[in-house]
């Protein structure tokens, strides 16, 4: 059984996360549920005609709880000290650019990435919240039914660029590590399919890479089941499924399950097995992302994209073990929070990351996204807390298209609300597909057939 350590934890919405993961039922070997690979009935239509990819994938870093802006990404110095706090800017290798004093190692990569300043939405509430900046657009149900997924919910892009762009047989296409937002508190909407269907959820991890224990869950065979064993009980489903398709499917259907091959391909991909094998990287570079399970994490998120993932989601995580530190959603002790337990291992997972992916020649193909669901207050309450803040905060962007070295938009002086080229969560996910070759405004349709745009928005042309 795969698990992850730590006792059970929560945002301030008080949805726990309880210790046993909720895993699904796992058969024929150790493959992946065919059902969650079985195909919808839905259409597609394109608004605009395709162009030419900037990008060929995306990794997602999401640092859920809410990174502050004012200690991170747009400090300001010269404002009081109730807004400014102790942490100082300091500069980058762009002249111009300043950035946290701890944020070292990002600082010397300034030119590889683009800092967004003035994004903002109107929902300072983590699973709503979190749904419009993963998703792009506002969450439809009432606002407090976020906190769990339903199939009538967009889909993730992950999934979006799924359906639009198809899959290979040896590795899954999306993939979120190290485990959803609320694995079992229920899941949060927006990190599924949604209404595209199961055929399109994530493959999920659900196991910390910096344990000894850390498994990547379905691809790997149970133990005893060699791929030859394997592909012998594939054949022999077929057999039986063909030999019984009169009793149980319509004329339509009555070939072999094409998503119990698949199924099948992935548990017997050594493709697949090899690139979650995080234990297979030097030493020296693990420890160079941090020995964390964001780190680690991080660092098998550069794994997947090498092998030919197409969206990774990687989700800070909160471990009460301290492996993953504490969580960016942080109501007290906000600077020494920061200082010790968040700022540092994300600071080495993302530069260990655009170190890699430069120096491997992916940068230019691979786009980052480095978020949260919203910023920080630009006070600090009175348990030296910064609470929810979604007026005006600060996304990274990096790679696949985007042009590195450069800040887009601005913010006023307590970092408070935009002054300059504000940005909606709308126009950081077109940006995302419209790099991928996708036109944002694609027509994709729920399983009722009723007509939606992947996303409402446009790209940020600037930072292209």
């Amino acid at each position: 059984m795969l698990r992850l350590l730590g006792k059970a934890n929560s945002h301030c919405d008080g949805i726990e996360r309880r210790e046993i993961l909720r895993a699904g039922a796992i058969g024929l070997g150790g493959l992946a549920l065919p059902d969650l690979l079985r195909l919808p009935t839905a259409r597609a239509e394109t608004e605009g005609a395709r162009h030419e990819p900037r990008a060929k994938s995306v990794i997602m870093l999401f640092l859920s709880g809410g990174p502050s802006q004012l200690d991170m990404w747009d400090l300001k110095p010269d404002a009081p000290a109730e807004v400014r706090g102790t942490f100082q800017p300091i500069g980058t290798n762009v002249p111009g650019i300043e950035i946290s004093e701890h944020l070292p190692r990002l600082a010397t990569h300034a030119d590889k990435f683009s800092i967004l300043r003035a994004v903002n939405h109107s929902v300072p509430s983590h699973p709503a919240g979190a749904y419009w900046m993963m998703v792009g657009m506002p969450f439809a149900r009432p606002r407090g039914d976020a906190g769990f997924m339903s199939r009538v919910d967009r889909p993730h892009p992950g999934s979006a660029l799924h359906y639009q762009l198809g899959s290979s047989p040896n590795m899954p296409p999306f993939v979120m590590i190290p485990e959803a937002i609320q694995p079992n508190g229920p899941e949060r909407a927006g990190q599924f399919a949604g209404f595209l269907g199961a055929a399109y959820d994530p493959y999920r991890l659900n196991s910390d890479p910096n344990l000894d224990d850390y498994s990547p869950g379905a691809l790997e065979p149970l133990p005893g089941i060699s791929g030859d064993r394997l592909l012998d009980r594939r054949d022999l489903l077929a057999v039986i499924d063909r030999q019984t398709s009169h009793l149980t499917k319509s004329s339509a259907a009555q070939d072999f399950d094409p998503y119990y091959v698949k199924a099948f391909d992935l548990v017997s991909s050594s493709s697949a097995r090899r690139a979650f094998d995080v234990s297979a990287e030097p030493d020296s570079v693990r420890d160079r992302y941090g020995r964390h399970v964001f780190g680690q994490s991080v660092l098998v998120a550069r794994r997947l994209i090498e092998a030919g993932v197409r969206l990774v989601h990687v989700n800070w995580v909160r471990h009460d073990d301290g492996k993953g530190g504490q969580g960016y959603d942080s109501h007290s002790d906000h600077l020494n929070w920061a200082k010790t337990e968040l700022l540092p291992p994300t600071d080495n997972a993302v530069a260990s990351l655009l170190e890699d992916l430069h120096d491997r020649g992916l940068l230019d193909e691979t786009q980052i996204i480095v978020t949260g669901e919203f910023g920080r207050t630009p006070s600090f309450n009175k348990n030296g807390g910064r609470d929810h803040w979604s007026r005006c905060f600060s996304v990274l962007m990096a790679g696949g298209g985007v042009r590195g070295g450069q800040v887009h938009g601005a913010s006023d002086a307590h970092a408070a609300y935009p002054v300059a080229d504000p940005v909606s969560p709308e126009q950081i996910i077109a940006t995302m597909y419209s790099c991928l070759g996708v036109p944002p405004r694609t027509v994709i349709h729920d399983d009722q057939n009723r007509p939606y745009h992947l996303v409402d928005g446009d790209p940020i042309h600037e930072i292209l």
